[in-house]
């Protein structure tokens, strides 16, 4: 029996936190190691690349407008994100981020923080992530 493409398999991730941050185009200045080791990148792969490194092609581009929109105009967004391994393998977060302001409450970047997504987060987004990618063809 053929094996399936790594990209149908789910890498599970059930313990600790991703923390990143990012300038304001979406550039990694800060991976944490845990990062680092859910993502299958080390952190000279992540530093300094766009954070859509890790996008999984099944999410739809209407839930990273939205993403951006909220965080651009000084807002916190949270949400479930299908992310992409370096190897291929998909993985699950709840993410929460939020935008980083100077002392004068200029944004000057974005940090994020991730847990593992639970089988209720994930199986409510699923056929909404479907319906947002269908009407974006």
């Amino acid at each position: 029996m053929r094996r399936p493409d790594p990209i149908d398999e789910e890498y599970k991730f059930t313990e600790g936190v991703i923390v990143s941050s990012t300038d304001l185009k979406g550039i990694i200045t800060y991976a944490n190691r845990k990062f680092c080791e859910i993502s299958g990148y080390d952190k000279k792969e992540l530093t300094g690349k766009n954070h859509n490194i890790v996008r999984h092609p099944d999410m739809p581009k209407a839930a990273f407008k939205d993403l951006w929109d909220t965080i651009q105009s000084g807002q916190e967004w949270t949400g479930v994100v299908k992310n992409l391994r370096k190897d291929g393998r998909y993985y699950w977060v709840y993410s929460h981020i939020a935008p980083i302001v100077n002392d004068s409450d200029e944004i000057i970047g974005y940090t994020a923080a991730r847990r593992p997504a639970s089988e209720n987060e994930i199986n409510e987004c699923v056929p909404l992530y479907k319906e947002m990618r269908e009407q974006e063809n």
